[in-house]
């Protein structure tokens, strides 16, 4: 299938491949296990998780990861994270929304599409009006590789969180969208909260290097099962869930 270029005048386009977009599982492999090697997460689990997350892979439980937002080399450690942890066996079929600027030079975007990434067309790049339409369009696409056994990995601050890296920035409505839509197509999706932590940071505002997030901590929350029946009410019990796994890998690093 032709790959179009992420351009959000051709959203329909960018959608209807990345719906269908499937990354070479074996390549997927073995970039996750070299970024595994590269940044060396400390994976902890809350108890019970680490088995429970076991099981619903097993039965093929589509799951919504929401993860803290801490530095550009974020998606490596998630990856790793994914590596060194019962994810391994998902790996070639988890997605993972990006923002759309990572998608434009060439082989940057031939790593994302490798990690699975969907793109995300912000507010506060192109505006909120301008991208109303290929948000709604991302969240069916998202619902829809739920529904079909995917999992997803969401950032859902949208942003670094250059404040305090200990406290959840504000989280929108958008994962609660994502949440609600793929139950409306009977997926039914688990919710778990990932915390990273990479240590103390002086200065909030610095932007940390790749050097700086290796050897951080990724503690993962047991799963919801049962998710609210409203968006607004999924977004707020992602940001608890994830305050509290963040309070747990800044404990913990």
């Amino acid at each position: 299938m032709h790959s179009p270029a992420v351009l959000l005048d051709d959203n329909d386009a960018v959608y209807d491949y990345y719906l269908r977009h499937q990354q070479n599982r074996w390549k997927a492999l073995a970039s996750y296990a070299v970024l595994a090697r590269r940044f060396r997460p400390r994976v902890l689990f809350a108890d019970g998780a680490k088995e429970q997350l076991r099981a619903l892979i097993r039965a093929g439980r589509p799951v919504i990861y929401a993860i803290n937002h801490l530095s550009t080399s974020d998606p490596y450690t998630v990856a790793a994270t994914a590596w060194r942890s019962p994810l391994r066996a998902k790996i070639g079929r988890v997605r993972v929304l990006a923002k759309d600027e990572l998608f434009v030079d060439p082989e940057q975007r031939r790593k994302v599409d490798m990690m699975g990434g969907i793109p995300v067309f912000r507010g506060k790049d192109h505006g909120i009006r301008a991208v109303n339409a290929a948000g709604q369009r991302m969240m069916d696409v998202c619902a829809q590789r739920l529904a079909a056994g995917d999992h997803l990995a969401v950032f859902p601050e949208g942003t670094c969180n250059d404040v305090d890296h200990t406290k959840v920035q504000s989280v929108g409505s958008g994962i609660g969208h994502i949440a609600f839509r793929a139950a409306k197509l009977d997926a039914a999706p688990a919710l778990i909260a990932i915390g990273m932590n990479y240590g103390p940071h002086p200065d909030p505002a610095a932007e940390l290097t790749a050097a700086d997030v290796v050897g951080g901590v990724a503690y993962l929350r047991t799963a919801i099962l049962e998710l609210p029946p409203r968006p607004g009410d999924i977004a707020r019990l992602v940001k608890d869930e994830l305050q509290a796994a963040v309070d747990a890998a800044v404990a913990r690093y």
